[in-house]
């Protein structure tokens, strides 16, 4: 983590003390977040990472700051702080009232905390593990970025220990839904597949984009059902994140994935393409 922090507005530094134990949201989880890419100093996508946080807070019944532009700029302050135009940006909202442990000390329904890092080297490949039972699809809150992350963290820790990089997350009924801190994409011939917001995964901003945005010639990306299985089928399986891009398999579990047809390519270049006309017209654009 960098030296500087957003607290409710005002960069402050992260040795500071000024958060309090009575925010029911830091200790219970209760609460939403994003990681966003910084590019030349502009937070890429930040429309998209605002308006899924504005929906899972609601979910959760998180109050939430009404004024995305303010929110931005203060953001940029922060970046522009830590001297990080290139860089990673956390931001977090935390709900600060309700039940028996809402303590002293507390001045407002939420905080607002960001803070920056550098950039993770992943790698020019990755190995994933599998964990069963790990998503519940039916559930209400499914596909809901919250701050209750620990389980994440915890099959992350261990599937590390075994030698893996990552781990599939599996369904109740056994379909491929997410991993940890990524979507999952396969390519078959020039259709790639992804689960469906039905699998229990989150809608990523990058797997939105590639989705809905992003057009490759002679590749079509679609949502569907994917078990663990297929994946030894596919031309090539992929991840993708905010921070990671299309990022290739090599392997599952220890089995040796397919790395052929050029659908993860050719997406990859267009999504650079998105990504700097994005960042371009950002940079262009009058200061709100």
């Amino acid at each position: 983590m960098h030296r500087f922090v957003l607290w409710n507005g005002a960069v402050r530094d992260a040795s500071e003390r000024f958060l309090t134990p009575g925010q029911v949201g830091l200790l219970n989880g209760w609460g939403v977040f994003s990681t966003i890419r910084v590019f030349d100093g502009v937070l890429f996508a930040f429309e998209r990472h605002w308006a899924r946080m504005q929906k899972d807070a609601a979910l959760l019944e998180v109050p939430f700051p009404a004024d995305p532009g303010a929110v931005e700029a203060q953001l940029l302050e922060l970046v522009e702080a830590n001297e990080a135009a290139n860089a990673t940006l956390r931001v977090v909202v935390v709900r600060n009232r309700g039940g028996i442990w809402e303590g002293p000390g507390v001045s407002g329904d939420y905080d607002l905390i960001a803070f920056t890092a550098g950039l993770h080297a992943w790698g020019s490949s990755v190995r994933l593990a599998v964990q069963p039972q790990a998503r519940y699809a039916a559930s209400p809150l499914a596909g809901t970025k919250m701050l209750s992350w620990s389980f994440n963290l915890l099959w992350l820790e261990q599937s590390r220990r075994r030698g893996f990089d990552e781990v599939i997350l599996l369904n109740e009924r056994g379909e491929v839904s997410e991993c940890t801190s990524a979507n999952v994409f396969a390519a078959f011939g020039g259709e790639v597949r992804t689960p469906p917001l039905s699998s229990g995964c989150l809608p990523g901003v990058t797997r939105d984009l590639l989705l809905h945005e992003v057009r490759a010639p002679g590749v079509s990306v679609t949502e569907r059902v994917l078990m663990p299985e297929e994946l030894e089928h596919a031309d090539e399986v992929f991840i993708t994140s905010t921070t990671r891009d299309l990022l290739p398999v090599e392997s599952v579990e220890g089995k040796r994935m397919k790395r052929q047809g050029p659908a993860r390519m050719t997406l990859q270049q267009e999504f650079a393409r998105y990504l700097d006309e994005y960042v371009r017209k950002r940079r262009l654009a009058p200061a709100r």
